[in-house]
């Protein structure tokens, strides 16, 4: 048997750096609320995001909820279902309701064209996605969202280190938000931020993400535990030494991958945004079956059998979740729906060996 491969692997600094990065914790025991390392990568992200304010979270969840909350909105946000659960779930979770907007067939993010049809007097935001790091139409979604009074919130959850036409991915609408998962390009293990235009944003998460306290005699509000603590914080230092090589070795396999397989009739590759340099997140390949004979099905049970695990990302739409299923019609974002039931995202990690890409690829290429 060959080798496990994982759809995704973490990126970890040398063992020594962490090490040495939190040794002084056993010293100074601050551990969360805002300690000397959170503030060291808070600052550090400011200047590789190129982002004026940021603030640090738990995870990129409860960046994206108490964001929400933070903007008091209210009423509609227009999104896509062709995302991870988290986004809808934020909004519902704020007492919001989701209406779906379909993807763009090419870039996979949402379709500009059909969001104004979506547009009610209850609408308060636009919810993109830019989605495996690929950029959205950031420049016809502001036109909308001036036209309409709106707020605009990115999920840039995949899009870590981004840029379009030389601005960078967080400057976009009125606040965007990242994740640092483990499955992310980069990661502290786990956290989140919210990079934000207008100062009472980061003022109001500031509260929201600490109980609702202002200061020690004021807790202006109700507020939830949302912090980032110290050790997330010290990773986050250690990988952003390393993220611009990350992305390089990264870079070298998509190329691998599109050697192999663009030039295939009935297998699609995301399209690019125009003007986006890429993180390379994400390896999506859309297979359509009346054209190539077989389906994804098929592809993922083919690369399984050799111990390689893909991934249907995203399978099962959002509104086809049981959660959610008895709310939403599926047929009325038939892109999204087509493509959900066709892509597969491959292995792609920094340390995946271009061997092992090839070996993929031939294995697609066998069905």
């Amino acid at each position: 048997m060959h080798k496990k491969i994982n759809v995704a692997r973490p990126s970890m600094p040398p063992m020594e750096e962490y090490f040495d990065k939190i040794k002084t914790l056993w010293d100074s025991a601050w551990l969360t609320n805002g300690g000397i390392i959170h503030n060291e990568f808070e600052d550090l992200l400011k200047i590789y995001l190129r982002v004026d304010n940021i603030s640090l979270l738990t995870n990129g969840h409860m960046a994206l909820e108490l964001l929400i909350q933070a903007m008091d909105l209210s009423g509609e946000i227009i999104t896509t279902p062709f995302t991870f659960a988290s986004t809808t779930h934020a909004i519902v979770r704020n007492g919001i309701k989701p209406v779906f907007c379909d993807i763009n067939p090419e870039t996979f993010t949402i379709d500009v064209d059909k969001i104004e049809s979506l547009i009610t007097e209850k609408t308060t935001a636009i919810l993109a996605v830019h989605l495996y790091g690929n950029i959205c139409d950031v420049e016809k979604i502001d036109i909308i969202a001036k036209k309409y009074n709106l707020k605009v919130i990115y999920d840039a959850a995949h899009s870590f280190g981004t840029s379009l036409s030389g601005t960078a991915v967080g400057n976009f609408g009125d606040a965007s938000i990242f994740s640092f998962h483990s499955t992310k390009v980069f990661t502290s293990i786990e956290g989140g931020a919210v990079s934000y235009k207008d100062i009472n944003i980061g003022e109001n998460l500031y509260k929201l993400k600490n109980f609702g306290i202002k200061s020690q005699f004021s807790v202006e509000g109700v507020g939830a535990n949302a912090k980032m603590n110290e050790f997330q914080a010290a990773m986050g230092v250690c990988n952003l030494k390393y993220i611009d090589q990350e992305i390089s070795k990264r870079k070298r396999i998509v190329e691998r991958y599109i050697k192999h397989l663009s030039k295939i009739e009935g297998i699609k590759l995301m399209k690019l945004k125009e003007g986006v340099i890429t993180n390379y997140s994400y390896f999506p390949v859309v297979f359509d079956e009346r054209i190539l004979g077989f389906d994804r099905e098929l592809v993922c049970n083919s690369l399984e059998k050799e111990n390689i695990f893909a991934r249907r990302y995203f399978y099962p739409l959002i509104s086809d979740f049981e959660c959610y299923r008895e709310q939403f019609d599926s047929s009325l974002t038939p892109i999204t729906q087509d493509i959900s039931k066709k892509v597969l995202t491959l292995p792609l990690y920094a340390d995946l060996e271009l061997e092992d890409v090839d070996r993929v690829c031939d294995i697609i290429l066998n069905c």
